[in-house]
């Protein structure tokens, strides 16, 4: 038995008898009216399950009583059918949310259809999903086995989230538990590329585009003519691109996605003065010692980008009129949304938005951040909102209006810690729950990818005896002092700079303005 109940509404439904016999035989229940005014008291006697509602009706109309019936129940399906083809009708209906629109006269296979379309839909693409990820399930294990170069892994990490944003909705825990287990293959298939070629990309002209030469090497080629707006989302997953991606294309379309490599560490201080400086760290500490800072340095670890940024653009001969906006809070993106006309002469606007930055730090200081964001696909539903009410979103309106080309990109992403590995350090020792770099560091050999001679990763030393560990997989250093409430109260949160896909593959994407 289907168990539906389906409300007929139609001042004609005698006629309608073998449609009715024909669903009947196909065990739903159809209950019947002639009239609007007959169905709406019919909806408070019974419990239904979709409406068939006629358009062309004496008295109460179809429109009229469709709107009536979204106020007693906005989510009841309703199916309006009509002889009109008017235009301005199907708009009217549509714009009440009618669940399908069918046109008379109708067959009982167009009836069987949109049952089937609007009551069985999530069923039945929970079971073609599973269906055709199980079928893709073996291609990813095979992939898994044979990838061997930086692109292989893109293709590898984007279909792995393509698969994760078709699962999240249906009802196979089963089939999502088995992608998350590919996931965590491969994260330990990935450091082991890292681990075996990421030295070498520093001196190989044949590796991926990094942090410190993704603005010679992509951005520069974008500014061109037209005045540019370059968007640094701190802190954004590519599958949280992937979650406002169709907000963005109201306003523009994507001439070009990409992906870069994030340098290691895959944090703030790092990744992102790289981008801004075009060097390495350790380039950066030897050639501007006044605006770097080390980790153990007293100060804000990021507050010469703009200087950086202005040192490598003339390093590059770009002659350009540009202006480096930091938004850390509310008040000053809507200061900027306000005032953002002003940058309409610069060829370059840099705005790097701290915002998504903020909100996975703030995860692990806040229980109500943690309720909203405990898993990959709540973090990506609240970043989903945050943007669609965000002055950035305002500022990106603004662009298009005057034609600046969009530029959105990030410095690394973040991954869900689930797991604490223990290590020990002296009180020099640098904080961050991904990476640490110190003296006499112990800890897991298994558990990180290691660098005992930090210059070989062009990293910096904060003494001739420092090195640095980079937390593999899903990990976290944790102490052992206090280690268990050390270990609840940082497990399960949003943290970066170490070794992952998440952290590491970073998405850039060139827009145009419609």
């Amino acid at each position: 038995m289907n168990n539906i109940t389906i409300l007929w509404v139609d001042d004609e439904i005698d006629l309608l008898k073998p449609h009715i016999i024909f669903l009947e035989n196909k065990n739903y229940q159809v209950i019947t009216c002639k009239s609007g005014q007959e169905a709406l008291e019919e909806l408070n006697e019974s419990k239904v399950d979709i409406v068939f509602l006629d358009e062309n009706m004496p008295g109460i109309s179809g429109l009229e009583t469709l709107n009536e019936i979204k106020l007693m129940n906005a989510s009841l399906p309703v199916v309006m059918i009509t002889k009109s083809e008017e235009e301005f009708i199907m708009e009217e209906a549509i714009g009440s949310q009618i669940a399908d629109y069918l046109i008379k006269p109708v067959n009982p296979n167009q009836i069987l259809l949109s049952l089937k379309k609007n009551l069985d839909h999530s069923r039945l693409v929970s079971e073609k999903t599973t269906s055709n990820y199980q079928q893709e399930f073996r291609k990813i294990a095979m992939d898994l086995s044979m990838v061997n170069s930086y692109d292989e892994w893109v293709e590898l990490y984007k279909k792995l989230i393509y698969w994760e944003l078709q699962l999240e909705d249906i009802e196979d825990t089963g089939m999502f538990e088995i992608l998350e287990s590919q996931k965590v293959e491969a994260n330990q298939q990935f450091c082991k590329f890292i681990e075996n070629n990421y030295e070498d990309w520093f001196s190989d002209a044949s590796g991926p585009v990094m942090s410190h030469t993704l603005f010679k090497e992509w951005i520069k080629p974008e500014l061109q003519e037209t005045s540019t707006l370059l968007v640094v989302v701190d802190n954004l997953r590519y599958d949280q691109w992937f979650a406002f991606e169709d907000t963005v294309n109201s306003f523009y379309k994507k001439t070009k996605e990409t992906s870069y490599l994030s340098i290691l560490p895959t944090a703030t201080q790092y990744a992102r003065n790289a981008i801004f400086s075009g060097l390495t760290p350790l380039e950066m500490e030897k050639r501007h010692p006044d605006w770097w800072k080390n980790d153990t340095d007293e100060g804000g670890k990021n507050l010469f980008e703009d200087r950086f940024l202005g040192a490598q653009l003339k390093r590059l001969g770009l002659d350009l009129k540009w202006e480096y906006h930091k938004i850390s809070s509310l008040k000053q993106g809507k200061h900027l949304s306000q005032n953002f006309r002003s940058q309409k002469d610069n060829d370059l606007t840099v705005i790097v938005y701290n915002f998504v930055d903020m909100l996975s730090h703030s995860k692990t200081e806040m229980e109500v951040i943690k309720e909203l964001a405990s898993n990959d696909k709540a973090y990506r539903s609240l970043t989903q909102s945050w943007f669609k009410n965000s002055p950035l979103l305002e500022i990106i309106q603004q662009a298009q209006t005057m034609g600046m080309k969009l530029i959105i990109t990030t410095d690394h992403g973040t991954i869900n810690v689930k797991q604490p590995s223990k290590v020990i350090g002296d009180k020099e020792t640098s904080l961050n729950l991904r990476y640490k770099t110190g003296r006499s560091l112990t800890y897991e050999e298994k558990d990180v990818l290691d660098a005992r001679d930090p210059r070989r990763l062009h990293l910096p030393s904060i003494n001739m005896s420092s090195s640095f560990i980079f937390a593999k997989n899903d990990l976290f250093f944790a102490y052992p002092n206090n280690y268990n409430h050390y270990v609840s109260y940082y497990r399960n949160s949003y943290q970066h700079g170490g070794v992952s896909l998440e952290e590491m593959i970073i998405p850039f994407v060139v827009l145009q303005p419609r």
